[in-house]
């Protein structure tokens, strides 16, 4: 558990440890995410990238893909592909 002190206009500074674990760097954006009487604290390209995640989940079985080799593949085949257009 850490604790931060609010300034008077309502500013908190959040302490290093819990940068460190959201990877929160200078100029980075944080989004407050309300559930029930919780607020969680999210780095907010953390949660761009949990979207494109969860939107691409089961992709690499339905294309047959079982490791990067099999990826490199299929870019290059693609970009094959792609010249003779």
């Amino acid at each position: 558990m850490e604790l931060a002190r609010v300034t008077t206009k309502g500013q908190i500074t959040i302490p290093k440890s819990i940068r460190e674990m959201l990877n929160i760097k200078e100029g980075s954006q944080i989004i407050f995410l309300q559930k029930g009487n919780d607020i969680i604290i999210k780095n907010s390209a953390m949660i761009a990238l949990e979207k494109i995640q969860d939107a691409f989940e089961g992709e690499a079985e339905r294309l047959g893909l079982e490791n990067e080799e099999d990826v490199v593949k299929m870019i290059k085949e693609f970009r094959k592909s792609r010249k003779k257009e």
